[in-house]
């Protein structure tokens, strides 16, 4: 059975480069009915963030990418977790001084500093390789700080990637690293190998940082006589001017695009062809549908640009698609803060905003004129595309106010034909009519509805009264 691993090291946030490979290793498994694993490797307890942890589960929560197994009961699955597994480190380190693939190390700092600096291709020289197996045996005993470290063998490794194909490395380039530390902790490195083998994973997903890395990997399997894993390394996400997403940048990271106000099925659509070609030309997917899309050899070895405006006109794609009733529920918050005029029907302005933007927060500021006409100036009334000035405009507004006064029937179909048919009887275009009414109605050069469903939205008292403000304002222009 096909099984992967998500395996975080908690030590700051969710990087959407994480979040990518969460979702690739996901889309792996489940795409041939296997089994995710969620893994926190919490070996480097410098950087260890016990915040972290919860941003971990919080962030595939929100992207709907849920584990399968785990220590728990009833289901409910934690994630293994690397500091609770200690045992198995140091019993499989031993294991390897005993075979000769590893050795104790009692090199200081300063002695690794000199050693790195005179050994620029391969660091660390390899001084305690040479130390008696017992005479090393007798230190450790002794309690003299020491590390386990790997015996890199002389030759080549050559290991098949499935993003970059066939790689070889001189082991020369490899220093032997450090597997235990001097506390007793692994290092990732040693870690990963152990559980990736004893958790039986069969397809490792990582960034393309690890490729020269995994020589070292295989050297570990090869030690224990164990099977290896398929590689698929992905290549790093970029921002437009062609750097590598850090932490500087807000769009780095999961959670600041949710704080934004992106949708988590639209940050995971659009990460998911970050690197990966469906087979049919489709940009929309579901989770569900992703599933049943992926697959490997759609992968890409091009570094993937990550376009903040793709994602933002994909988020206003996933709220024109959604349904009214959920966006009314997400919208709801942010216009009931906006708009507090009795009798306006917030579902409407809702679904009338659903189509026009693409945060949901945003659907409310370009209705604040509802409740308050702001303060404007007369040169609103300018629209060259209208033919509108102060003048016309005035002419205009006072047939509207006379003609609205008049009537009874305040819907909005009658209004929009009581004032068509006025146009028709001054003998002007429809915008000649319209235009000065909606500046009059808002006080704003670009509103998200036309004259007769402010005029609808305000009822007739309000709608007349800020009607006759405009006539009062076009009449003391020179």
């Amino acid at each position: 059975m096909v099984r992967t691993r998500f395996a975080p090291s908690p030590t700051g946030y969710m990087h959407i480069g994480n979040l990518r490979t969460a979702l690739y290793a996901y889309l792996i498994a489940k795409s041939q009915r296997g089994a995710f694993i969620l893994r926190i490797e919490d070996t480097d307890r410098e950087r260890y963030m016990e915040t972290a942890v919860s941003v971990i589960f919080s962030s595939l929560e929100s992207a709907g990418l849920k584990w399968d197994e785990g220590p728990g009961v009833g289901g409910a699955y934690g994630p293994y977790t690397q500091s609770e597994r200690m045992g198995e480190y140091v019993r499989w380190a031993e294991a390897l001084v005993e075979k000769g693939m590893a050795y104790y190390c009692f090199c200081d700092k300063d002695r690794l500093k000199t050693s790195r600096e005179q050994n620029a291709q391969s660091g660390y020289d390899g001084r305690c390789r040479s130390i008696d197996r017992n005479e090393a045996a007798e230190r450790v005993k002794r309690g003299e700080p020491h590390v386990v470290r790997q015996l890199i063998p002389e030759g080549v490794s050559v290991f098949h990637d499935a993003v970059y194909g066939d790689i070889t490395i001189d082991n020369a380039e490899l220093e032997d690293q450090t597997l235990l530390k001097s506390d007793g902790m692994p290092t990732y490195n040693f870690a990963n190998v152990i559980d990736d083998h004893l958790m039986n994973i069969t397809h490792v997903v990582r960034g393309a940082e690890y490729l020269s890395s995994t020589p070292k990997y295989n050297l570990l399997y090869d030690a224990f006589g164990w099977r290896k894993p398929i590689y698929i390394h992905l290549p790093h996400i970029l921002d437009e001017a062609g750097e590598k997403l850090s932490k500087r940048d807000g769009s780095a990271s999961f959670q600041d695009l949710l704080d934004m106000g992106f949708l988590p099925e639209a940050v995971l659509n659009y990460i998911a062809l970050l690197g990966w070609s469906p087979r049919e030309n489709k940009e929309f997917f579901t989770l569900d549908e992703l599933v049943e899309a992926f697959d490997i050899n759609g992968l890409s070895k091009a570094p993937a640009i990550f376009d903040a405006v793709k994602l933002k006109w994909m988020n206003g794609e996933y709220i024109k698609k959604m349904p009214p009733e959920v966006f009314y529920a997400l919208a709801r918050p942010y216009l009931e803060n906006t708009v507090t005029r009795e009798g306006v029907d917030l579902k409407t302005l809702a679904e009338m905003m659903r189509t026009r933007v693409e945060f949901v927060k945003d659907c409310a500021e370009p209705l604040d004129f509802i409740d308050r006409l702001p303060d404007y100036s007369a040169e609103l009334y300018r629209h060259k595309k209208m033919k509108t000035d102060e003048k016309n405009s005035l002419i205009s507004l006072e047939s509207v106010v006379a003609e609205l006064e008049a009537i009874d029937d305040w819907s909005e179909n009658a209004v929009h034909e009581a004032l068509i048919t006025l146009a028709e009887k001054l003998g002007v275009k429809n915008g000649r009519i319209l235009w000065p009414a909606r500046v009059a109605l808002s006080g704003k050069q670009s509103t998200p509805c036309g004259a007769t469903e402010i005029l609808a939205l305000l009822g007739k008292e309000e709608s007349l009264r800020r009607l006759k403000i405009g006539v009062d304002k076009l009449r003391v222009c020179p």
